[in-house]
Formats: structure tokens, sequence, C-alpha cells
């Protein structure tokens, strides 16, 4: 039941990385599909599901980005003197980063699943068979990827790479008390500006077979 967690620096490749990581070792990937599967095995129904992946935090309102513009609907099944009612719940910011926590660990339950991002190395930080990686790269690399990928100029790029590295770590840093920069947070720290994308997949794909499956000292 491994657990891969992946923590990156905006435009390091991270999602690139994942998936070739899932298509290689037939894990699942957790976006917002199985976010949502998830969620409804947790009971709650909603209108959009949760996908806060953190580089984003302050880059627009909170809960806008928590909930896709749209609130979150938990059915809350409350006893009357009939039996018992659904009463539906709005959430507020931090029932909807519980919310983010509880599918976290349940996908953990799970195993076999790469979760980037969404404070993954916080959540599952003490948790046996997880492995935690943090990927980094030159700013001037991601950059790069990131003009190439959306189309727009270097220093456009430039300025949305450092405005996503500070929401991601404004995020974790509120609602989970870490500085994604503390390197003992993480098994492995790449740097992806050396390697080719694939490599680094194969990489963390190594390092999972030597992963411990006991509890971190």
């Amino acid at each position: 039941m491994p657990v891969i967690t992946i923590s990156r620096q905006y435009g390091s490749g991270g999602v690139q990385v994942a998936r070739r990581i899932c298509e290689v070792l037939g894990y699942s990937y957790f976006d917002k599909d199985l976010m949502a599967q998830v969620a409804g095995e947790l009971g709650i129904s909603e209108d959009e599901i949760v996908d806060l992946s953190g580089d984003t935090y302050r880059m627009r309102g909170f809960l806008d980005r928590l909930l896709g513009r749209r609130r979150i609907h938990a059915e809350v099944s409350e006893p009357t003197a009939e039996g018992s009612t659904l009463k539906v719940e709005v959430l507020n910011e931090a029932e909807g980063i519980k919310l983010v926590k509880d599918t976290v660990l349940a996908a953990y339950e799970r195993g076999n699943v790469v979760i980037v991002g969404r404070g993954g190395q916080a959540i599952l930080r003490d948790k046996p068979g997880v492995l935690h990686v943090r990927l980094v790269a030159p700013l001037g690399a991601r950059a790069l990827r990131v003009k190439e990928r959306e189309d727009i100029s270097l220093a456009e790029a430039t300025d949305l790479v450092t405005r996503r590295d500070e929401a991601a770590a404004a995020y974790l840093q509120r609602f989970f008390d870490i500085d994604w920069d503390n390197l003992m947070l993480y098994h492995l720290v790449l740097n992806t500006g050396k390697w080719e994308l694939s490599d680094v997949a194969d990489i963390i794909i190594s390092a999972l077979t030597h992963l411990r499956m006991v509890p971190e000292i």
C-alpha cells in the first residue's frame, strides 16, 4: 500500500512526474476525480469537489479556489422525533481544510496513490509506508517550462512562478504550520533542472522499493 507525496515548486514538473509514476506502477493519481470518489465514500455530497493544490492559495479568494467558486455542501444527519433528517451545511474555511485532510487520509488508507501538493507531506507526515518527495528546479528553467506551456512571455511566466511558490508556502504555513522548504520533511529532494522528467520518475520508483514500512523516528 505504499503512497507517494510530491511537493513541488511551480514549473518543476511535478504533475508530469506523478503521472509517469502512475503509468509505470499502476497507481492512482490523486486528482479531482479521485477526490470526488473518496469524498463520496466519506458521505460528503458537494456541488464541486474540494480541489486545493496549495499553489493557488491567495491568488484568488481562498474559498473560491477551495470550492471551485461554489460552496461545498455536506449532508449531515440530525435526529428528530420521526427518526432523523438530513441537513445541508455550507462548509467554512476550517471545515474545507478538514475535508482536504480527510480525503487525503482516506486515499492513504487505499494505498497505491500519488498525491501532488495539498499538504500531503504534512497530513501524512507520521504515517508509515509513505515516500515524501520534493521537486525543485532553478527559477529560469521553471519559467521557461511555464512560458512554453501557457504560451505567455518569459516575464509573465517568471512572475507567475514566483507568485505560485509564494502561495504554496503561505498555504502550508497557515494550515499545516510547516515550512515547505524544510528538507527534513522529505525522503528525496530532486532538482528537475538536472534530469529528464522520466528519469526523475524512475528515481522515485527505485526509492519506493527501499522504503521502510515502519513509522519514522
